[in-house]
C-alpha cells in the first residue's frame, strides 16, 4: 500500500509539474487508450414475420423490399420478401455444395458471399439471374456496401474494403474496442456512415468507425426475441438492415419467427461483449 501511495504522488507530481511548465510527454510516454465505447438499447417500433425455415445470414432492405441470404448447404438462398407480411415473392437457390453468407446490393446488382468456398455470387437484381463468380481468401461473413466499396467480414476481427469490379482488396481494419481486437465479426450493415456489425454467438451489436476499426458503440439487444416466441429450431441474433429512406433498422435471426423494426437509444451501461 505504501508503494502504491508513493508512485501516485510521484505521478502527481509530475502532472502538476507538467501542467505548470507545459513540458510535452517524452517519446517513451505510451498513447492514450481510445475512449470507451457509448452503450446503446433499443426500443421496438414494429414486428414483422420472418420465415422460420431462414438461416439468416444477410439481410438488406431496399426500395420498399427486403432482400435475404441464407445459409447452411442444401437450403441455401437468394430471397425477395415482403416486409409487412414476410412472404418470399423471389427465391432462387444456392447450388447444395455452397453455404450462404452475407449479402450487399449495389448497382443493381446483389452480391452473395459463402463460407469456406472462397467464392461469391454476382446477380442481377431484377432477374435474380447469376451473373458472375469471384473468388477472395478465408471465410466468408458478412457484407456491406457505402455505397463505393463492398465491405466483408471473415469471421476474425479485420474487415476487408474490396472494389465492386475487381473484387481487389483496397483496405483493411480490424475491429477494436478500446485497443482490444474484437473477434467473430459476422453480419455488417452500413448506418449513416458507420459500420454496424453483429458479434457472432451474442446479443450485441457494434457501432464501428470505417476508417479506423474502433469500436464507437455497443447495442446490447438481449430481450429482443421473448421466451414465448421462441421455438427447438431457433438460432442465434444475425441479420441488421437498413432503410435510409425512412430512417429505419431492422433486425432479426437465424430461423426467426419476427422480424423487428428497432429504435436504438443511449444507457449508461458498462457491459462487457462478454456478459450474459
Amino acid at each position: 500500500m505504501f508503494a502504491s501511495l508513493t508512485r501516485l504522488r510521484h505521478l502527481l507530481g509530475a502532472l502538476a509539474f507538467c501542467a505548470l511548465t507545459g513540458c510535452a510527454p517524452s517519446a517513451s510516454t505510451p498513447p492514450p487508450s481510445p475512449p470507451g465505447p457509448e452503450y446503446y438499447t433499443y426500443d421496438i417500433v414494429n414486428t414483422y414475420p420472418h420465415d422460420t425455415s431462414a438461416f439468416t445470414e444477410g439481410l438488406v432492405f431496399l426500395n420498399g423490399k427486403m432482400y435475404e441470404s441464407t445459409g447452411l448447404n442444401g437450403q441455401s438462398t437468394l430471397r425477395e420478401e415482403d416486409l409487412k407480411t414476410g412472404a418470399v415473392m423471389r427465391k432462387i437457390d444456392v447450388p447444395a455444395e455452397y453455404f450462404g453468407e452475407g449479402l450487399a446490393i449495389l448497382n443493381g446488382h446483389a452480391y452473395q458471399l459463402t463460407w469456406q468456398a472462397h467464392k461469391g455470387f454476382v446477380y442481377d437484381l431484377t432477374t435474380f439471374n447469376k451473373e458472375k463468380e469471384f473468388a477472395y481468401t478465408g471465410e466468408g461473413w458478412g457484407m456491406t456496401t457505402d455505397g463505393k466499396s463492398l465491405i466483408m467480414s471473415d469471421g476474425t476481427s479485420q474487415i476487408r474494403f474490396l472494389d465492386p469490379d475487381t473484387f481487389a482488396v483496397q483496405r483493411t481494419i480490424t475491429v477494436v474496442k478500446q485497443g482490444v481486437p474484437v473477434p467473430q465479426v459476422n453480419e455488417l450493415e452500413y448506418i449513416r456512415g458507420e459500420i454496424f456489425a453483429n458479434v457472432w454467438q451474442t446479443d450485441y451489436v457494434l457501432r464501428i468507425d470505417p476508417a479506423n476499426g474502433n469500436v464507437k458503440g455497443v447495442i446490447d439487444f438481449h430481450g429482443l426475441i421473448r421466451p414465448a416466441d421462441r421455438t427447438p429450431g431457433m438460432d442465434v441474433l444475425n441479420g441488421i438492415a437498413y432503410d435510409a429512406a425512412t430512417d429505419r433498422i431492422f433486425v432479426t435471426g437465424k430461423n426467426w419467427p419476427k422480424l423487428f423494426e428497432v429504435r436504438v437509444r443511449p444507457v449508461d451501461s458498462s457491459a462487457s461483449l462478454t456478459s450474459n
